[in-house]
């Protein structure tokens, strides 16, 4: 039988543990912390892992984080995920004036803006850099 890995918590890390897990913004923040509450009443990582749908040994890699960087560890890094593929510095103007001057025809302006900039993406993802555009826009107008 293996070693026990109990985090031992006072009461404002509990309380910060409890609150993150009701109030996290994501849903992987809120199972890190699941997992350090669940480990700090004494059960098993294999108990944990069933628990919470994961590995023992994530179980167990979080832990360690837990321990080492203290709730800020259960955050994910930046630079996780993948990047965007459109930029609103480098790609407004050009996506903006391919829209404009083929208004009604939007897989044509996705063509001409893809053969200028050499880039290629998806008709979905150019709608939804389209899409965020108008929201930008929408909410300037918005302001005073």
């Amino acid at each position: 039988m293996g070693r026990v890995n109990t985090p031992i918590l006072n009461e404002s890390s509990k309380l910060a543990l409890e609150q993150g897990l009701k109030l996290g913004k994501t849903h992987t923040f809120r199972a890190r912390c699941q997992i350090i509450l669940l480990k700090s009443t004494g059960r098993k990582s294999q108990e944990v892992a069933n628990i919470t749908s994961m590995t023992y040994v994530s179980v167990n890699a979080w832990v360690k984080r837990y321990k080492d960087f203290g709730i800020e560890g259960l955050q994910t890094k930046p630079g996780r995920g993948p990047k965007p593929k459109l930029s609103k510095q480098t790609d407004k103007a050009s996506i903006l004036s391919s829209v404009k001057a083929h208004r009604q025809r939007i897989q044509t302006a996705k063509a001409e803006w893809e053969q200028k900039s050499g880039k290629s993406v998806s008709l979905s993802t150019l709608k939804s850099f389209l899409k965020v555009l108008t929201d930008d826009i929408n909410e300037a107008e918005r302001r005073p």
